[in-house]
């Protein structure tokens, strides 16, 4: 007869593999974070079981809350093989802001989903930072958050990331696109980078052509400006909105210049972008150089070095262009809205 049938004892939620006073330590570190991105709105601070915020309704005749929700792909990768964990954050927000603008949306208020099989507070820490540095980039404000720590479902401390964002815009205002026609012009602005966008594909590059990414790429290195945070465009937009009918923004990201300019053009109208019109950050001439990437799969994978589009009437499109250049945006008029020629080609590349 076995009488070695005595039930384990002792166990712990630590021996499990989860630690709640590093968890309990990680809120207390970032608490200064968090409280520099509070805003009018906000009513709650950090630890409660839901993040609270006003909406100011005196402000708006009509008003529409906008959301949207985004990760940063496998850039993550790329970020724990360089050990580089300060900006990744800042893609995150960036992902979720640029969205919900180009609906005219002012950003409100963020929250961040962080999980992870072992929790490092170091990293945590510093990924958590940079989600506060992007929500003050963009006046959002980071109003809570999860971190869970999950043994087994991830590897050792191995991470991954989800965000939030909710804004508002007065339904007069909202931009849907129902008023471009042939003859709007595309106005480009710069990108800092890849953004967050075909890290599957520059991973892969990378791993064919066994580069180092600590190799020179001009004044910088291949794994810092493959790591460039993604650029806010919401600073230089939210004004100009107020003052001129901007009548369709796209956010450049999965799909690249080619699939997501069309994406905000009404049916039975196409664009033309001129190749010709601004030139491709090395960064990008270096991954279609190393992956030996055709120039179309290059188009319809990353931004190219335009981060954001605005298709604006011709006779605004000079005053605007010279507005966003005194805000620091780098500016490029891309092509223009025709009228749809072949049925299935919407977008058309040129070289003037």
């Amino acid at each position: 007869m076995n009488t070695n049938s005595e039930k384990p004892t002792g166990l712990s939620y630590l021996d499990a593999g989860v630690d709640i006073d590093a968890g309990n330590e990680l809120v207390e570190r970032i608490k200064p974070a968090v409280k520099s991105t509070n805003r009018d709105g906000v009513v709650t601070g950090l630890g409660g079981f839901g993040g609270l915020f006003q909406l100011d309704t005196e402000r708006y005749e009509q008003p529409l809350l906008v959301s949207g929700t985004d990760g940063v792909g496998t850039k993550l990768m790329l970020a724990r093989r360089l050990e580089r964990h300060d900006t990744i954050g800042i893609d995150l927000v960036a992902m979720c802001v640029n969205d919900i603008l180009t609906c005219g949306a002012e950003p409100l208020f963020f929250l961040d989903y962080y999980a992870t099989g072992k929790l490092q507070i170091d990293n945590a820490q510093a990924v958590i930072e940079g989600i506060a540095e992007g929500c003050r980039q963009s006046e959002c404000a980071l109003i809570g958050g999860e971190t869970a720590e999950m043994p087994g479902m991830y590897d050792g401390d191995e991470y991954d990331l989800a965000g939030f964002a909710v804004g508002v815009v007065d339904r007069p205002d909202l931009i849907d696109g129902s008023r471009i026609s042939a003859g709007h012009v595309l106005l480009g602005l710069e990108s800092t980078g890849p953004h967050s966008n075909g890290y599957s594909l520059i991973r892969k590059v990378l791993e064919h052509s066994g580069q180092d990414p600590s190799a020179a790429l001009g004044d910088t290195t291949v794994g810092e400006a493959l790591l460039a945070p993604t650029r806010i465009y919401v600073k230089a937009l939210l004004p100009l909105l107020a003052q001129h009918d901007i009548d369709g923004l796209a956010h450049i990201t999965g799909g690249g210049i080619s699939e997501n300019i069309i994406r905000v053009v009404p049916p039975g109208l196409g664009i033309e972008v001129d190749l010709s019109s601004w030139q491709w950050p090395e960064v990008f001439r270096w991954l279609q150089t190393h992956g030996g990437i055709d120039e179309q799969e290059m188009l319809r994978t990353f931004n190219c070095g335009i981060g954001m589009v605005l298709l604006v009437q011709e006779g605004t499109a000079d005053v605007i262009t010279q507005q966003l250049a005194e805000t620091g945006e780098t500016v490029y008029r891309l092509g223009r809205v025709v009228e749809q020629g072949q049925a299935d080609q919407r977008v058309n590349f040129l070289r003037s």
